[in-house]
């Protein structure tokens, strides 16, 4: 929930241009810088015999390979390689230019993974320091660190740390089987009076298999890509054009570069991908099942890292349905796809261990609300009559029985983990407040989308040209309509009639809208709205909607749109190469040292979210609080805990601390004056919640100056103070 702040500057490498560091006990210098069927006869030609024919067949068969199409379709495979590996190595470089990631020893690697970065990569140390793979999946299965002192599987979050650990069992075994060094580590003089560090690079140290991992699936998202924008644009300039355009807005498109572990860098590629499978049915006439088990497997791989994916993928459903109701996506077609939805989010639940999330969610129960309404075409007879009607009947239909639906399947569950959601929607068009609700409105990734990012999309052009191709879509589109209006035939009852344009470009522009209304309602999800608008920016090629420009202009055009959106363009990836940084936090590396050096293993921290990631990541000690704020349960600790920082009476809060077990709390300044803006200080969202303490001064800050006599002081340094709660 916190937002972290950028590391500090530095001015000059931290490692010297000629360090030493020990491999396998060696000692190492580093410098930086043929017979015929019976009964026929067959006569040879005099000047050809069977050898020389044999090796003309065998070229033909060769040049037959070399025909246009297949070198066309060869070299776009390899620029979409070689976009995968230039966005590679550049997120990379950005990661190293900002952290000086090579430099730093493990625990400042960990201390690097902040939030719930920390959270899900514990799961997966766990796994790899576990004696062998079963025991550590065992231990993550029935864990009692992360939410002491209850027992929780943690597959319930996700598992693509459980994929990433048995890769890297296998990988380090594998390796030290052959003989193979996986790391080179060296002695790090950070200057100053801090101490010397360790510092190991390669794919045998955790962290770097980690980070490694997740920059070569978002290199290969870059492929998936340029592929997606040729596919839908029908042109290679098309799938050039969605790179630069990603590239000139990458600050806008994605933050992989600064936070790779969070979910959504595990998650979001596989969006990617789905989301050209979905186009490539959506234009092909007769679907393959081959087709439909890859847009369900894309589906699962998306879901299982990132329990958000399933809002993205309602306003998916609902975009389709629109294509439906207007007549360019027919019943039979539809109803594969809902299909094939519901066997993803029941290979999901099941995956996940029965997550309640996805069983009670508004995505589940709106596919089956409409699955109902496309299968039983209860407005078939309205719709002959009269079509806008019928429209309104489906939608409202849609609407409430999800709606309903919904509210029945979480009352007979007993499940309200997503309930904060509504809060949250309901708190952006009223003044509707509560403790949840301005835990995350007040976090600026989750306020309304800033202005200056419109003005960003306008620099790059990304803006006028979408809006250009959002437009020519919208206008087509009603032309169709207009002339089916006018058509007094029609096939049969019970058949949809198609239109001449292909309903995947109709599904692009209402998911650009929804896309756009999440990231206006929630600045963090422009991260789904700036890569689709890079992808409708590729439509500026497709000879289906400029045809009357690009039979003779279309290079030049294209190339004048690329230059005109360089001039920004540019200057944003020079500014993004321009960041270096280091990172250091000597507080927090004070009090992990002293808690592995000072305390029991079995010792119970509580504090805020992001600091408790770090103290279960890197000391292994049970924490009662953690950074997974979906989860009704966690939210509900995480407010007790956070009476701290109330206006509540000392001896009031001990108890309530004292119940949950806790043993120390970690009280942080920062915490209790933080004031992202007006009525967002944690004492002014306390008010909110327990008005019959408001006025008073907040216990935090009493705490500041004198712990005693309820909460001795036992560490302190100039960031945290440690507090004895109980034995």
């Amino acid at each position: 929930m916190a937002v972290e702040g950028r590391s500090r500057l530095r001015d000059s490498p931290n490692k010297s241009s000629e360090q030493s560091g020990v491999v396998d006990g060696q000692v190492r210098h580093r410098h930086r810088g043929v017979t015929s069927p019976k009964g026929r006869a067959r006569t040879h030609h005099p000047t050809e015999t069977s050898h020389h024919r044999n090796n003309r067949g065998a070229k033909e068969h060769f040049f037959s390979y070399l025909s246009l199409a297949n070198v066309k379709v060869g070299l776009n495979l390899v620029f979409a390689a070689l976009f995968g590996l230039l966005h590679w190595r550049y997120i990379s470089t950005l990661f190293e230019n900002d952290r000086h990631f090579s430099h730093l020893s493990t625990l400042e690697r960990e201390m690097g993974f902040r939030t719930e970065m920390g959270l899900y990569y514990s799961y997966f140390k766990s796994v790899i320091e576990a004696p062998s793979y079963f025991s550590g999946l065992h231990l993550i299965m029935n864990d009692n660190v992360t939410e002491y002192p209850s027992v929780i599987n943690t597959f319930h979050e996700g598992s693509q740390y459980v994929i990433l650990a048995s890769w890297f069992r296998t990988y380090t075994t594998t390796m030290k089987f052959v003989g193979i060094e996986t790391k080179i580590c060296w002695t790090v003089n950070r200057g100053g009076d801090l101490s010397p560090v360790e510092s190991c690079e390669g794919l045998g140290d955790p962290a770097y298999f980690y980070v490694t991992f997740i920059f070569l699936l978002n290199g290969l998202m870059m492929t998936l890509f340029y592929i997606y924008g040729t596919y839908l644009s029908g042109s290679h300039l098309g799938g050039f054009v969605t790179v630069v355009c990603f590239f000139y807005n990458h600050g806008e498109s994605t933050r992989v570069m600064w936070t790779p572990p969070l979910r959504e860098s595990f998650s979001y590629p596989f969006l990617v991908l789905q989301m050209l499978l979905l186009t490539y049915i959506l234009r092909t006439t007769n679907i393959g099942r081959r087709s439909l088990i890859a847009l369900c497997a894309s589906n699962v791989f998306f879901m299982l890292p990132w329990q958000f994916a399933q809002f993205v993928l309602l306003t998916q459903i609902a975009s389709l349905f629109a294509v439906y109701l207007i007549g360019c996506l027919d019943s039979g077609k539809f109803l594969k796809i809902l299909y094939t939805h519901m066997v993803s989010l029941a290979l999901c639940v099941i995956l996940m261990f029965g997550n309640s999330m996805l069983l009670t969610s508004y995505y589940a129960s709106s596919l089956l609300i409409i699955c109902l309404i496309v299968k039983k075409r209860i407005f078939a007879s309205l719709e002959m009559k009269n079509k806008f009607v019928s429209w309104i009947l489906q939608v409202l239909a849609w609407i409430l029985g999800t709606i309903i639906l919904k509210a029945l399947i979480s009352r007979v569950l007993g499940v309200r983990d997503d309930a904060h959601i509504f809060n949250i929607l309901k708190s952006k068009f009223t003044s509707y407040k509560d403790f949840d609700t301005l835990m995350y409105t007040c976090a600026p990734e989750f306020d309304f989308m800033e202005k200056e990012t419109p003005l960003r999309y306008l620099k790059t052009l990304l803006l006028p040209v979408v809006m250009l191709v959002f437009i020519i879509i919208c206008a087509r589109t009603f032309k169709k309509m207009f002339c089916h209006s006018q058509s007094t035939i029609r096939r049969e009852e019970n058949e949809r009639v198609e239109h001449t344009m292909s309903g995947e470009l109709l599904y692009h522009a209402l998911q650009l809208v929804a896309f756009a209304l999440l990231a206006i309602l929630i600045m963090r999800l422009k991260l789904f709205l700036t890569p689709h608008m890079c992808v409708m920016a590729s439509l500026i090629c497709s000879r289906q909607l400029f045809g009357w420009i690009f039979k003779r202009f279309q290079y030049p055009v294209v190339i004048l749109i690329v230059a005109l959106m360089s001039i920004q363009g540019i200057s944003n990836i020079q500014s993004q190469l321009n960041i270096k940084g280091e990172f250091s936090n000597i507080a927090q590396e004070e009090l992990l040292e002293w808690i592995n050096s000072s305390t029991k293993p079995n010792t119970v921290f509580a504090g805020a979210m992001p600091t408790m990631a770090s103290i279960k990541l890197s000391t292994g000690r049970p924490v009662v609080n953690h950074p997974h704020y979906e989860d009704a349960g966690l939210r509900e600790r995480t407010k007790r805990v956070y009476s701290m920082y109330s206006r509540k009476p000392a001896k009031e809060v001990k108890k309530i601390l004292m119940k949950m077990g806790v043993h120390y709390f970690i009280l942080e300044d920062g915490w209790c004056i933080r004031r992202t803006r007006s009525g967002c200080s944690m004492s002014e969202i306390w008010d909110i919640e327990d008005p019959s303490n408001a006025g008073k001064t907040p216990l935090c800050s009493l705490l500041a100056k004198e712990s005693l006599p309820h909460f001795p002081t036992i560490f302190e340094n100039n960031v945290y103070k440690v507090l004895k709660v109980g034995n």
